[in-house]
C-alpha cells in the first residue's frame, strides 16, 4: 500500500447552523481536538500522502488549522453548497493530477480509524474502480441502504426513495468513498442534479460506474466510527464514544485505570506501560505520563510530562510546560507551570510553582509560592539540587538559591541565595506580655458601647 499514491479529499464547508454556533462545524473538537483534524490524523496514518480540504466561505481559522496539521495542504472554497459531489469538486485542481487512490470523506466523522480507511484503499488495490465504506445497524431509519448483488454494489438508495423491502436492508451508506484515480474526475462531472433539490450528489457516481461497467463494491466498517456530527447532542455522544476508545486502548496497552469512566482523555495523551490512573483525572492536550507514574485521583494535566515513578496528585495541575524527572512527588492542592523539577524532587502540598526549575531532590514546602509575575513580565525562580524551602515561604523572581540553600520557614526571599546558606527573610518576632488581655478588653468595651 505504501507504493500506491493517495489523494483525499475532505469536505468541510459545512456550517454550524444545527449547532448553533458561529464556528464551521469541523472546528468543534473531540478530545480537545478540531473534528477535521481526527480525519486528518487518520489519513496520514492510512498513507495519504496529499490532502485537498474543501471549506467555505469565510473560513481563515479552518485554513490555518489545516496548514498546522498538514503542511502543504491544498484548501479549496466552495462558494456555493449544491451538494457533496458539487463540494469535491471544489477541489478540481488536484483532482486534475491524480493519485492511484481518491478517497473523498466528511470532516464531521472523527472517529473513522485508518484500519478501515485502509480496507477503502485496499478495495482499490484489488481492483475495485469505486468503493463504498458502509456498515451495518440495527437502526437504519434515515441512512442510505447500500443495495449489493453477487458482491458488487449496483446502487444507494435513499430513505424516502426505497422501497419497503430495500427500507429492511441494515447495511447503510457512511458518505466516505474511494475512487480508483483515473476514474475520480470523469464520474464526479458526470453527476447531474435532476432532483427535488437541484443539488449534485456524490452517492450518484455508483450507478454512474455501474453503466459504465465499472467495478464497484462495498467495504464493511462500523456504525461508531462512521457517525457524523450535526448537532450538539452527537456531539456529547461522540466524545463519549471517543473517550471509551481512548479508555480501552489504554488498558490494552498496560496501564491501570481504577475507575476507567471517570479518567478523561486528550487525542494525543500518551501513558507508557504500567501507568496507573486514579478516579477523575483529566488529560488535557500535550500529556506524556512515563512507566511506573501514579496519576491520583481528582488531579488535571495539560502540556506535561511526567517521569518514570512520579506521583501527582491528589487534586494537583500541571499547566503547559511542567515537566517532571524521574520519581518526582507532586501532592495535592500544588500546581505547577512552565517549571522543571530534577530526579527526586518535591513539592507534597498547598504550592504553585510557577515559570522556576527545582533542582534534583530538593523539598518545597507546604503553602511555598513562586512569584513570577510583575504585571508586566515572567520571571523565573532557579532552586538548586538537594535544597530545602520552609514552609509559606515566598520567592520573589528573579531570584536564585544555590545547591543546598535552606530557607526558613515564613521567609519572603528577593536576593539570590549562595550554595548551602540559610536565608532567613522574615520580621523577627516580639513579645509583649499582657498585651493580648489589654486588646480584648478595649475590644468589649468598644463592642459593648456599639450595642
Amino acid at each position: 500500500m505504501t507504493l500506491r499514491t493517495c489523494l483525499s479529499i475532505v469536505l468541510a464547508a459545512g456550517l454550524g447552523t444545527r449547532m448553533k454556533s458561529d464556528l464551521p462545524k469541523v472546528m468543534h473538537e473531540i478530545g480537545g481536538l478540531p473534528l477535521v483534524g481526527h480525519v486528518v490524523k487518520a489519513l496520514k496514518s492510512a498513507g495519504s500522502d496529499r490532502l485537498a480540504v474543501v471549506t467555505g466561505p469565510g473560513m481563515p481559522a479552518l485554513e490555518v488549522l489545516v496548514q498546522k496539521l498538514a503542511p502543504g495542504a491544498g484548501c479549496h472554497v466552495q462558494e456555493e453548497r449544491l451538494g457533496t459531489a458539487h463540494a469535491a469538486l471544489a477541489a478540481r485542481s488536484a483532482l486534475q493530477d491524480p493519485a492511484d487512490d481518491v478517497l473523498i470523506l466528511f470532516g464531521d466523522t472523527p472517529l473513522v480509524t485508518a484500519e478501515t480507511i485502509g480496507k477503502v484503499r485496499a478495495a482499490l488495490k484489488d481492483g475495485a474502480d469505486v468503493a463504498v465504506l458502509g456498515f451495518e445497524t440495527d437502526a437504519p431509519f434515515g441512512y442510505g441502504r447500500l443495495l449489493t448483488e453477487n458482491g458488487r454494489l449496483v446502487a444507494i438508495r435513499e430513505e424516502k426513495d426505497a422501497t419497503d423491502e430495500e427500507r429492511r436492508i441494515t447495511l447503510c451508506n457512511s458518505g466516505i468513498m474511494g475512487f480508483r484515480g483515473q476514474q475520480a474526475l470523469g464520474l464526479l462531472e458526470a453527476i447531474g442534479n435532476d432532483n427535488a433539490k437541484g443539488e449534485y450528489y456524490l452517492t450518484d457516481a455508483v450507478e454512474i460506474a455501474n453503466a459504465r461497467g465499472l467495478t464497484v463494491v462495498a467495504v464493511a466498517g462500523t456504525e461508531v466510527e462512521t457517525q457524523g456530527i450535526n448537532t450538539r447532542a452527537q456531539l456529547a455522544s461522540c466524545e463519549a464514544d471517543f473517550q471509551e476508545r481512548m479508555r480501552l486502548a489504554a488498558l490494552e496497552e498496560g496501564c491501570t485505570l481504577l475507575a476507567p469512566e471517570t479518567v478523561f482523555f486528550s487525542h494525543d495523551t500518551v501513558l507508557a506501560p504500567d501507568v496507573t490512573v486514579e478516579q477523575n483525572v483529566v488529560f488535557g492536550p500535550g500529556v506524556r505520563v512515563a512507566s511506573g507514574a501514579r496519576i491520583r485521583a481528582f488531579s488535571h494535566l495539560e502540556g506535561a510530562r511526567v517521569g518514570e515513578g512520579s506521583v501527582v496528585g491528589p487534586y494537583a495541575r500541571l499547566r503547559p510546560g511542567a515537566e517532571l524527572g524521574a520519581d518526582t512527588r507532586v501532592g495535592n492542592f500544588v500546581e505547577v507551570k512552565n517549571a522543571t523539577f530534577g530526579d527526586g524532587a518535591k513539592a507534597n502540598h498547598l504550592s504553585y510553582i510557577g515559570d522556576a526549575s527545582v533542582g534534583s531532590k530538593s523539598n518545597i514546602g507546604a503553602g511555598t509560592i513562586t512569584c513570577n509575575y510583575d504585571g508586566f513580565l515572567k520571571h523565573r525562580t532557579e532552586i538548586g539540587a538537594g535544597s530545602f524551602v520552609g514552609s509559606n515561604s515566598t520567592l520573589v523572581a528573579p531570584v536564585r538559591l544555590g545547591d543546598g540553600a535552606f530557607v526558613a520557614a515564613g521567609s519572603v526571599i528577593t536576593d539570590d541565595v549562595t550554595a548551602d546558606s540559610m536565608a532567613f527573610g522574615r520580621a523577627r518576632q516580639v513579645e509583649k506580655e499582657g498585651k493580648a488581655a489589654q486588646l480584648r478588653a478595649r475590644l468589649k468595651a468598644a463592642k459593648d458601647g456599639k450595642a
